[in-house]
């Protein structure tokens, strides 16, 4: 069953509190979202600026709307502001008896701006008695049990239990307003304060977890979760969202919180992660397309020793990018993915090598800038420890010749002076290799950060411009133009 839930609270034009805090959250698990609003507020990350609040008949009318035609499996009740709000909506719970009935008495927000009025505190004592669950953080905590807010764990435990008793219900206690590095929650009832630890996250960016969590609280206890095993599945959710908050770039103040942020790495989009860096690279292969270098590989008019000066490089740069797929294959985390790695690894050695060695003596070879440079990049990556970053810096390899073999594939004939490097490199099994290593980096992508993503890019484009370097250095060598090796001498590989 999908749970169908009800948030009752106030707006958020920004999107990080309130009812679209808790119609995210409430879809994060899986849940049916719907919505009656108690509050038009106008705020950001900044501050709240102003509130109004419709005619409570108009929240009656929306209350009966949706219970007169959808079951409702469970309800958050989030920013009343008013007793005549708070009145209201007990009416309509007393009416419809929902099952589940979660209470956020939210009093202030995380900005400090108050969001309840002051003669309405009684009002929201006595609605506690209609929930199944409160989830008040600890100043509304000390509010509801009259007293100062706790500056200890063992005294919010103390509250926590007070209210639990006097509203007959069960409080989610949550330590996030005491200091240290740990953060622990609990769930307080009857029989006791059922502990959930948790670490600290350092991050300002904490707008809207308040809303966020209770109604992800009543969702998952729309699903059947006993209080204790839903606050520890949220919890775990709520750390994720929050250590992912940043990423979101939403605001200048404290800003929300990712609430997708376990769906994110999932989306399957049109556009892939390669895809995308194959067409921000469209200059770069345009220029590859355009160099000397390639135009005579292709026509068959290219210089000889060009050509084989190109091999010997090319030798010597596969020794190297062998080791590097090799620790592609140790860094990654399936078993399929260090299978592939690891035979385009010893492909390198064994098939790639023999044909280089069919035109090229390998002895002696030193290796020139463009090559060192590339393969100064490919380790760099490597020693980084990062798998995703390793991928995407290996991939222009792959993709890059494919794109070229399979282009140039039935242009020539079996006279052509090159023609076993262009088959090779237009080989059907060479384009599902690189078809798999694109799908890999994919699948990198999609649970990365987007910093991580943006290193990957970083990775990606990098290996692309030193392609093209590679396919310039053979006929730019002999003018020695800018050429690194004279002022830093030669550099042995391998």
């Amino acid at each position: 069953m999908i749970p169908r839930v009800l948030s009752i609270a106030g707006t958020d034009p920004t999107g990080g509190a309130g009812i679209q805090a808790d119609l995210k959250s409430i879809a994060a698990f899986g849940g049916y979202g719907m919505a009656a609003v108690t509050a038009l507020v106008a705020q950001n990350t900044l501050g709240v600026r102003s509130v109004h609040v419709p005619p409570t008949a108009f929240l009656d009318e929306q209350l009966r709307a949706v219970s007169d035609d959808v079951e409702i499996d469970a309800v958050k009740i989030g920013m009343l502001g008013s007793t005549d709000v708070i009145a209201t909506v007990d009416r309509w719970l007393t009416s419809t008896r929902p099952s589940i009935v979660v209470l956020d008495p939210v009093m202030v927000a995380t900005s400090g701006d108050r969001l309840l009025e002051a003669d309405a505190e009684d009002a929201v004592r006595a609605l506690c008695r209609r929930a199944d669950l409160v989830t008040p953080n600890l100043p509304e905590l000390a509010v509801l049990v009259r007293e100062p807010v706790a500056t200890t764990w063992g005294v919010a435990v103390a509250q926590a239990q007070q209210l639990a008793a006097s509203a007959d219900t069960v409080v989610l206690l949550k330590g996030g307003h005491l200091d240290g590095r740990q953060c622990p929650d609990a769930i307080v009832d009857s029989s006791g304060a059922h502990e959930v630890p948790g670490r600290r996250v350092d991050t300002p960016h904490t707008h809207g977890t308040g809303c966020s969590l209770s109604s992800a609280m009543a969702t998952l206890a729309a699903h059947g979760l006993p209080w204790t095993d839903a606050l520890i599945r949220a919890k775990r959710w709520l750390t994720g969202a929050l250590e992912h908050a940043e990423e979101l770039h939403v605001g200048r103040g404290n800003g929300p919180i990712d609430h997708l942020h376990e769906l994110r790495p999932h989306l399957d989009l049109d556009r892939s992660w390669s895809s995308a860096r194959w067409e921000a690279t469209a200059a770069t292969r345009a220029d590859v397309d355009a160099c000397a270098f390639v135009r005579g590989l292709a026509s068959g008019d290219l210089d000889r020793d060009a050509f084989a000066w190109y091999l010997g490089q090319d030798l010597l740069y596969l020794r190297e990018y062998a080791r590097v797929l090799a620790r592609a294959a140790a860094l990654a985390p399936t078993v399929e993915e260090q299978r592939f790695w690891a035979t385009a690894s010893v492909s390198c050695l064994v098939e790639e090598a023999a044909l280089h060695q069919s035109h090229v003596d390998p002895a002696g070879l030193e290796a020139a800038p463009a090559t060192w440079a590339y393969t100064d990049h490919l380790h760099a990556a490597a020693a980084a420890g990062s798998y995703a970053v390793l991928v995407a810096a290996i991939l222009p390899c792959f993709v890059l010749y494919t794109d070229i073999g399979v282009r140039w594939r039935g242009t020539f004939d079996a006279d052509h002076p090159y023609a076993d490097w262009l088959t090779a490199y237009g080989d059907e099994t060479f384009a599902a290799s690189s078809a798999e290593a694109a799908r890999i980096a994919d699948a990198a992508a999609r649970s990365a950060s987007a910093r991580l993503r943006h290193e990957m890019a970083t990775a990606y484009d990098r290996s692309m411009a030193l392609e093209l370097a590679f396919f310039e250095a053979p006929l730019k060598r002999r003018s020695g133009a800018g050429d690194p090796a004279r002022e830093r001498g030669p550099r042995h590989l391998g």
